[in-house]
């Protein structure tokens, strides 16, 4: 009797052949690059360094293509966005020490948005690893440590043989939901050293799915099925999971509204009769929301920006569906449902009775008009303007990265992404300098289509020096940087909180200039232009900045007093 365990497949003559007579000249950094093509990858990101010269040696033996950035944490944000693109496993070639510790706030972006990025860095010789002092260039005594609290998984190597096996459980670690950045280090020497093993061929690491349990479902599905007023509350998981059809789906039959969290942005269609879309910051949806008797959460941990600052108090049940199970019910009780996002929404919609609410639309509609009217109130026509004008400019089906400046603020709210995985920002960390580097990556991952990056003028100095990225590979990026001339978000904090703002304002290089320094094409922008000068830069190919000198203002918040 033959058990499918016994089942072991057999080498053909010619791998046979090939695997008995390995190439000669290869090294370590050949086994990192084969297993990396056998697992399917086409693209990596990094920036070399000493002890990481195996593998950049390898890669030009290999059939990858490489794009540099010119800072580590750079080039992380690339990885972080080209791995929300794809959907794969953007790899990320590292150095050790000062190299790999700067990319820490990249990866923490990653795991904060469920992105997977495979990093790979270089470690000391094998000889200086176990924490001892050994003074080797750029040691520590635990590289390793520094990473645990960041991603999902550390995998350390120490022999050549170890490579392929430790790459790909990474990749899976990296792919099962929910995504997230990954960890793996190999010492120099074994970069370095010369290899007689077999050339890594087709590598499986499919990861397993996470299916929601069907007794949960059940009840989940009867509750909604019930309701007198169920909503549904759709994050950054639905996007990542690629559930947005599914989730339309299940709003239709129900009848229930839908607003979006800001890591969820353009998982239901903003102009939808259901649609509540993003306005999480206002009192008005936080009583919505409250008010529901049901309330079904969708790949969110209803953290901090999704809460409306800890202020949201639901008084009904609550459903959450989660693939992270450290976010189950961290911040209300809930019937919990440890899921990826689709395969759960898909068992709702097989089982939840079709119900109709004629109400819905008007008490949607009276949300938004109550928050139109209470933004209107404030005077904040300019903002309104500058962001309808980038929506104007910006084609449906281009992407945007979003760093952390007032006009993204107003974008998670107010801004139509006009479709999911479109809107992407750093709101997960909440790191500087993430718009310009991700959208690079974006780029990278569909070169067919424009990309457009904004940043303020403080965020934009973070990652400046990508200007020569954008030029050496030709990227289709549009660098939108609104110039206040400082913190302009931290200014606004301190003003209202001690009455003047200390450490905000900044000295800065005139933008367009520095940007033609590049080869770069540039123009400064007026507010009443911007969508002209926004629309034609996005039209020209390559890479282009446009500035608009503006201060703007943020819409008065509801959680404070």
């Amino acid at each position: 009797m033959t058990h499918d365990h016994d089942l072991v497949l057999r080498p053909t003559a010619a791998q046979t052949e090939a695997a008995l007579n390995p190439p000669a000249g290869r090294n370590g950094g050949d086994l990192v690059v084969e297993t990396l093509a056998g697992l399917g990858a086409t693209t990596v990101f990094g920036l070399p360094g000493q002890h990481a010269l195996g593998m950049f040696d390898a890669l030009r033996r290999s059939c990858l293509h490489y794009v540099g950035l010119r800072v580590e944490n750079n080039a992380g944000f690339a990885a972080d966005a080209y791995g929300r693109i794809t959907g794969e496993a953007a790899p990320l070639l590292l150095s050790t020490g000062p190299g790999a510790l700067t990319s820490l706030a990249a990866l923490q972006e990653a795991a904060a948005a469920s992105a997977p990025v495979l990093a790979i860095s270089s470690q000391i010789p094998t000889a200086g690893l176990g924490g001892g002092r050994h003074g080797y260039l750029h040691e520590l005594p635990d590289q390793s440590a520094s990473f645990r609290g960041v991603v999902k998984s550390v995998h350390t190597v120490r022999t050549q043989s170890q490579i392929p096996s430790a790459v790909a459980a990474a990749w899976k670690s990296a792919l099962t939901v929910p995504h997230g950045p990954v960890w793996v280090e190999i010492p120099q020497d074994v970069l370095l050293a010369e290899t007689v093993l077999p050339v890594v061929t087709a590598i499986d690491a499919t990861p397993e799915d996470l299916v929601p349990r069907p007794e949960l479902t059940a009840v989940a599905a009867d509750l909604l099925s019930r309701a007198a007023r169920p909503v549904i509350i759709a994050g950054g998981g639905v996007v990542r999971s690629d559930a947005s059809g599914k989730l339309l789906q299940l709003a239709e039959k129900l009848d229930a509204p839908v607003v979006t969290t800001f890591g969820g942005k353009g998982a239901f269609p903003w102009e939808h009769p259901l649609s509540l879309r993003s306005w999480l910051e206002d009192r008005h949806t936080t009583d919505f929301l409250e008010d529901a008797d049901v309330l079904l959460v969708v790949g969110s941990g209803l953290g901090e920006l999704s809460s409306n600052y800890h202020t949201f108090k639901p008084r009904g049940r609550v459903v959450q569906i989660e693939a992270d199970a450290g976010k189950l019910e961290s911040n209300h009780p809930a019937l919990g449902i440890h899921a990826d996002a689709r395969l759960a929404l898909q068992a709702l919609l097989e089982t939840v009775r079709e119900r109709t609410d004629a109400s819905a639309p008007d008490r949607v509609r009276d949300l938004l008009a109550r928050v139109a009217d209470r933004i209107a109130s404030q005077e904040l026509t300019l903002e309104q303007d500058v962001l309808a004008a980038v929506r104007a400019a910006l084609p449906a089906d281009s992407p945007s990265f979003w760093d952390m400046t007032i006009l993204a603020y107003w974008a998670w709210s107010a801004f139509d992404a006009q479709g999911p995985n479109t809107m992407h920002s750093a709101q997960g960390a909440g790191g500087l300098g993430y718009g310009f580097p991700a959208a690079l990556g974006a780029a990278t991952a569909d070169p067919t289509r424009p990309v457009l990056a904004v940043s303020g003028d403080g965020g934009a100095l973070y990652s400046i020096a990508e200007l020569a990225t954008a030029r050496q590979y030709d990227l289709p990026v549009t660098w939108l940087i609104v110039d206040d001339g400082g913190y302009g978000i931290l200014r606004e904090y301190m003003t209202d909180t001690f009455g003047r703002a200390t450490a905000t304002e900044l000295t800065r290089p005139d933008y367009v200039a520095l940007a033609e320094s590049f080869g770069v094409p540039g123009i400064r922008t007026t507010p009443e232009t911007l969508a002209q000068d926004l629309t034609k830069a996005l039209a020209t190919p390559g890479p282009s900045v446009v500035v608009l000198p503006a201060v703007l203002r943020m819409f008065a918040p509801t959680h404070l007093g």
